[in-house]
C-alpha cells in the first residue's frame, strides 16, 4: 500500500469507505481545483472516499445531490466532476465500518489525474478508470473485489447502494459480503 491516512476512526457503525462509480456520457474538460485543468474522456471513473466523520455515509447524499445538479459548492476534487452535467452515479460500493480508502485506491487501477482526491495522503490517485472497452458491470466488480479485499480481517462488510438518480438510498439488489 502506498498510502494512509492518520488519524481516522474505524469504528464507527455509520461510516467507512466508499467508491463511487461515475459515468460520463461525453468527454469533458473540467478545473479540477488546485489540481487544473484536466479531460476526461467519456466512459467510466471509480473515485474512493472516506465517510469516517460524525456524518458517516451522509457525504455519498452530498455527492448525489452534486451529480444531479443541486448542489454547486466545489469543495473536493471530486465535486468538479460530479457538477459536469454528463456526469452521473451509477453505483456506490461501500465498506462500512472499515477505514480502507487508501487500501482500495491502490487496488484499483491508476488513475488519470494525479493527485485526484489524494491530498492528505501518499497515494497516486483515488480516481480511477475503466479503460476502454471495459463495461461499467465489469468495473463495478472490480471495485467490488478491492472493497473485500481491503476489509478482510477488519469486521467490516461490502454492499453496493444506489447512485445519483432520484429517490436513492437503499442497497442495489442483494449486494452485502462480511468479510
Amino acid at each position: 500500500m502506498s498510502g494512509g491516512r492518520e488519524g481516522a476512526g474505524s469504528d464507527r457503525p455509520n461510516g467507512g469507505t466508499y467508491t463511487l462509480l461515475v459515468e460520463l456520457a461525453a468527454p469533458a474538460t473540467v478545473e479540477v481545483g488546485a489540481l487544473g485543468e484536466h479531460r476526461f474522456e467519456a466512459g467510466t471513473y471509480a473515485y474512493t472516499g472516506s465517510a469516517l466523520g460524525t456524518g458517516g455515509f451522509s457525504r455519498v447524499d452530498r455527492h448525489r445531490r452534486t451529480a444531479r445538479g443541486e448542489h454547486d459548492v466545489r469543495h473536493w476534487h471530486v465535486d468538479h466532476l460530479l457538477g459536469h452535467p454528463d456526469a452521473r452515479i451509477d453505483r456506490v460500493v461501500r465498506s462500512v465500518g472499515a477505514d480502507a480508502e487508501c487500501e482500495v485506491a491502490d487496488r484499483l487501477p491508476a488513475g488519470p489525474v494525479d493527485g485526484f482526491g489524494a491530498s492528505d495522503c501518499d497515494c497516486g490517485s483515488h480516481l480511477a478508470a475503466a479503460g476502454e472497452g471495459g463495461s461499467l458491470d465489469e468495473f463495478a466488480a472490480v471495485v467490488r473485489e478491492a472493497h473485500e479485499d481491503a476489509v478482510t480481517g477488519t469486521g467490516g462488510s461490502v454492499d453496493v447502494v444506489a447512485g445519483s438518480a432520484e429517490g436513492v438510498d437503499g442497497a442495489v439488489g442483494d449486494a452485502s459480503a462480511t468479510r
